[in-house]
């Protein structure tokens, strides 16, 4: 069976971190075996889930691109030592597997190595059941096809017109790109259910103000300890709708 992709997308600030965070630790209860991959540059989910990686894929192709360069490595070479660096990026705890992109891959990088390396991620990939990925803010991963072999695209705003705005360009974007996923909204940091509008998007949930997210922010605590409570409720019910359809 194809394992689940989900994207969590949107604007810069809207929560899609924590969103993807808190997935996880509800992935992590259920022994679900799942690849967290950390694709926003900012390294904000390594951040949520107290991961400390040492390498991310770009110094991998930074490093494979010089190697190119200066010893004139046999191509035929890079795809088996691709195999065995990806692996050794890789954290694991429990069930869950960490994996971070890092920095935008640098003009002038060789299609050959981008292209053996997206092969090796999605070999990766095939040895899970769900993968997560916490996209770069904004529609600068719908335009460089990151998203091509994602399933499920969770669109995250809160209920500002700017936020909304956003998750309807990288809906369109994704679709003139034929990003063959199901899409939906999940609306964050609702303080009142009349903030809640109508929109083209299927609404998966709604997800309410939350003290603790801001105590766990500011206090840079581990999200897999969050306390289970309205917030994770009504998450595990916006889950429900998405990983049915």
């Amino acid at each position: 069976m194809s394992p689940t992709i989900l994207a969590v997308c949107g604007k810069g600030g809207v929560g899609k971190t924590t969103v993807s965070a808190l997935i996880a630790r509800r992935l992590a209860q259920q022994n679900r075996r799942a690849l967290l991959v950390d694709a926003d540059p900012a390294g904000g989910l390594a951040m949520a889930l107290h991961f400390t990686p040492e390498k991310t894929i770009n110094d991998v192709r930074r490093q494979t691109v010089r190697e190119l360069q200066q010893s004139g490595v046999d191509k035929r070479d890079l795809a088996v030592s691709f195999d065995y660096l990806v692996q050794e990026l890789l954290i694991e705890r429990g069930g869950l597997a960490f994996l971070p992109i890092g920095r935008p891959e640098e003009k002038g990088c060789y299609c050959s190595v981008n292209r053996l390396l997206k092969e090796s991620i999605a070999l990766l990939a095939a040895q899970f059941d769900t993968i997560v990925i916490d996209a770069e803010a904004g529609i600068e991963q719908v335009n460089r096809n990151v998203l091509q072999r994602v399933t499920h695209l969770l669109l995250v705003s809160d209920t500002s017109a700017k936020g909304l705005k956003v998750t309807a360009l990288i809906r369109e974007t994704a679709t003139a790109m034929e990003v063959n996923a199901h899409s939906g909204l999940l609306l964050n940091r609702v303080r009142d259910e009349r903030e809640i509008v109508d929109t083209a998007l299927p609404l998966w949930g709604a997800l309410p103000e939350d003290e603790t997210v801001r105590r766990y922010d500011a206090e840079e605590r581990d999200f897999f300890t969050f306390p289970d409570g309205e917030l994770t409720r009504r998450l595990d019910t916006a889950l429900i709708s998405i990983f049915s359809t």
